[in-house]
């Protein structure tokens, strides 16, 4: 298969791109958070809520959705070629999951494990040759059966469903606030772990994680983005639906909201998931319908950094935890949400440029290319590019 700009195949391009957009959307969000310190004194302002609305649970279930997607591509291309990929698929998971447990040693919030990890789920689905029972399950993964138990519990008076959500005690932002290096590590060894893990189960993202997933391997199985054209009635049905699920779940969450446990905390928590799922929908069918219409041109820019995600997200806290952070020069007490989003849109120009130079030196980011020759075992895997492709 030819490569287009930077070396993307241009059936994969669309994805890149979507996959370049939800990271930079999502770094976005961890700028209005600087990175986590934000909700030791949650503070909203327009400028926050117009992020979080945008972004926040939309890029990251986007990133699940690509990474369900990516599953299917590794194991169609194996499986035209004869060869058996599910061990090797295995072995590059496990692969991810310790660059996830490195990188959440610096930053708790890592989702780099968590996809990781449930990554691992994907394999004996990828058995399933019946379409619709994937999206059945999907479905019901959606439906955040352990958040529904907690609203019917609560409805039925069971004595423990009123207790507050585990992830609402977090011993290790106050590590956070005011600790050194050693200290932030040592909680993030375990404290912050904990706490991350108790809000991905307590809030469904967990099973959310896994129906993206099964969506993205769907997608990939029906050629949504490989022949997007044969979809397009099919999206703005989709694109409708899609709004009208999240105009629903927006008036609920508005009418729950205010209460710490209890049948009307989860079911605000039911209606938050369904609105960003809702919202991650709308904006793939928007992405792929503005691709279409014209807009791959400037799209296109996305596509570098959705190739060079895994580098590019750790990247991000390496340099801005020490910025942030009392442990470094501790700008969290001076900044602003103003000022935050303005150098995370700067910072976002900057990863794009970057990007797009990178790819024009070497086939693969940094990251992405130790990952590759760790998955097959050797370094003979090339890395910078030669000077014929350079000047292709």
């Amino acid at each position: 298969m030819s490569e287009g700009p930077n070396g993307a195949s241009p059936r994969l391009a669309l994805v890149d791109g979507l996959r370049g957009y939800a990271l930079m959307g999502l770094f976005l969000v961890h700028m209005l958070e600087y990175f986590e310190l934000y909700w030791a004194h949650p503070n909203p302002t327009p400028v926050t809520t117009a992020v979080f609305t945008l972004f926040m649970g939309k890029t990251f279930s986007l990133l699940a959705l690509c990474f369900g997607f990516s599953f299917f591509v590794m194991m169609d291309g194996a499986a035209r070629r004869g060869q058996p990929f599910a061990g090797r698929f295995t072995w590059r998971l496990v692969l991810l999951a310790l660059i996830g447990v490195l990188h959440g040693l610096v930053y708790r919030g890592d989702i780099i494990v968590v996809l990781a990890l449930a990554g691992f789920v994907l394999i004996p689905f990828d058995k399933v040759r019946s379409n619709r029972v994937l999206l059945l399950v999907a479905a019901v993964c959606f439906l955040q059966p352990y958040i529904l138990l907690w609203i019917v519990a609560g409805n039925a008076g069971a004595p423990w469903a009123p207790a507050k959500p585990h992830f609402f005690s977090d011993p290790a932002m106050a590590v956070y606030l005011s600790g050194d290096i050693g200290q932030v590590l040592q909680a993030n060894l375990w404290d912050g772990q904990v706490n991350k893990w108790w809000f991905f189960i307590e809030t469904g993202r967990c099973v959310q994680v896994l129906g993206l997933f099964l969506v993205g391997l769907v997608l990939g199985r029906v050629g949504f983005f490989a022949d997007p054209g044969r979809f397009r009635r099919g999206r703005l049905v989709a694109l409708a639906v899609a709004a009208l699920v999240a105009a629903v779940c927006h008036v609920v969450k508005a009418k729950t909201t205010g209460h710490e446990s209890g049948p009307v905390f989860w079911t605000n928590m039911l209606a938050g998931g369904w609105f960003d799922l809702s919202c991650m929908a709308a904006s793939v069918l928007i992405f792929v319908q503005l691709w279409r219409a014209g807009g791959e041109r400037v799209l296109r820019a996305l596509v570098p950094v959705g190739r060079m995600t895994l580098s590019l997200y750790v990247g991000q806290s390496l340099v801005f935890i020490p910025l942030f952070y009392p442990l470094g020069l501790g700008l969290y007490a001076r900044m602003t949400p103003g000022l935050a989003l303005a150098i995370g849109l700067a910072a976002v120009v900057a990863q794009l440029l970057l990007a797009a130079a990178w790819f024009k030196a070497f086939h693969y980011g940094p990251l992405e290319w130790l990952w590759r020759c760790g998955t097959r075992l050797s370094f003979d895997i090339p890395f910078r590019r030669g000077p014929e492709s350079r000047t292709a």
